[in-house]
């Protein structure tokens, strides 16, 4: 007998990306940053007394809430801290999302969208992305007449990485009846020459929530530490009535702590990033396997038509050697692999794997 109940029961749940088997396997398919954590944070990690796992931690990681707005240009009040940018998507649909009504999100989009979705019984509105992955013109319209209370866009753009700008974020908040979650879980890896700034557009806009992880651009995805930062009237009903209590513990605050303190560490791994973004694209593109622009820390890479493998062959290929890429199974991305940036060894090795799986490198390579 089944006692779930009936929407969890239709639902489908999320589907993670595989976990190494070995040691020896080359891991590109969970956007991980490549890169350790600042120097700080393991200092800060061997300074802990598990003596003081005794009592409770702070109940709302004031003093973490404090630093990520000074590091923002906000308030305290403005900021909230989150086991992972996953629990700020569900405290966010928790809160603004009434059972039945829908969900705003572009298709395709952040895999997890339509799980949580499913929990609150709440059918999505899936707007297409235009060909470049850029918004639909009317999206703030289709999702206005769906009647949308929360809308999900993550920025740069999952999978393909393109960035939506800080002037196309702000009409979109200012087109959206409900609220406007920018989901920057990949922000960190956006070419600082952009000048792409979000932070800012709170003051102007009551109906804006921005999604930060400390998973990706501070090295730290085993520890599941994010926040959420908005205007206090859609931080507060958040803070104090949907979030568990308790939710942030004390290891992950000192260690969050320790790695906003080392921007300077933070920054280089980003950069590192960025350069290994640019070079695999170029490779990519030698080798026929064209990706769209992308500010993320992962490149979409579409195999073509007359290609040795099909790209759920090359996927499976690659992985017989030891090398996970990130294959969905869907119409649009079917002929697509996502591949986070490695190390110049890891992209390497992947780059090498191509070579001989497709036996068909450009000549002007």
């Amino acid at each position: 007998m089944a006692y779930e109940r009936s929407n969890i029961r239709r639902m489908t749940g999320y589907t993670w990306g595989e976990q190494p088997k070995d040691a020896g396997t080359c891991k590109l398919n969970t956007n991980e940053n490549p890169y350790p954590p600042a120097p700080g944070v393991a200092a800060a990690l061997k300074d802990i007394d598990a003596a003081d796992l005794r009592t409770y931690p702070q109940p709302t990681a004031d003093p973490l809430r404090t630093k990520i707005a000074e590091h923002h240009k906000l308030a305290k009040e403005n900021a909230l801290i989150t086991h992972g940018g996953d629990e700020a998507l569900r405290l966010a649909i928790t809160t603004f999302v009434e059972p039945g009504s829908p969900l705003g999100c572009a298709n395709p989009s952040y895999s997890l969208y339509p799980v949580l979705a499913g929990i609150q019984n709440a059918p999505q509105l899936q707007a297409e992305n235009s060909a470049d992955w850029s918004l639909p013109t009317d999206f703030a319209q289709q999702a206005n007449a769906a009647g949308a209370r929360l809308t999900c866009l993550v920025n740069p753009h999952a999978p393909s990485g393109r960035l939506m700008t800080t002037d196309d974020c702000a009409r979109l908040a200012a087109e959206l009846d409900g609220v406007l979650l920018l989901d920057e879980a990949y922000a960190d890896f956006i070419d600082p020459a952009l000048g792409y700034d979000s932070a800012p557009l709170i003051k102007a806009h009551d109906n804006l929530l921005i999604l930060r992880s400390f998973s990706k651009g501070y090295s730290l995805a085993g520890l599941r530490l994010g926040y959420l930062i908005g205007q206090e009237a859609l931080i507060e009903p958040l803070l104090t009535k949907t979030r568990d209590s308790y939710n942030i513990d004390a290891i992950s605050h000192r260690l969050g702590l320790a790695a906003l303190d080392d921007q300077d560490h933070a920054a280089e791994t980003r950069r590192r990033v960025r350069a290994e973004r640019s070079r695999l694209e170029d490779e990519l593109a030698r080798r026929g396997l064209q990706c769209p622009p992308s500010e993320a820390n992962f490149l979409l890479a579409h195999v073509p038509e007359d290609a040795k493998l099909t790209a759920k062959a090359l996927y499976e290929a690659l992985k017989a050697r030891g090398i996970l890429v990130r294959h969905f199974d869907t119409p649009r991305l079917a002929d697509a692999l996502r591949i986070s940036i490695g190390t110049p060894a890891q992209n390497q090795r992947l780059l090498q794997a191509l070579d001989d799986l497709l036996d068909h490198v450009s000549a002007a390579r």
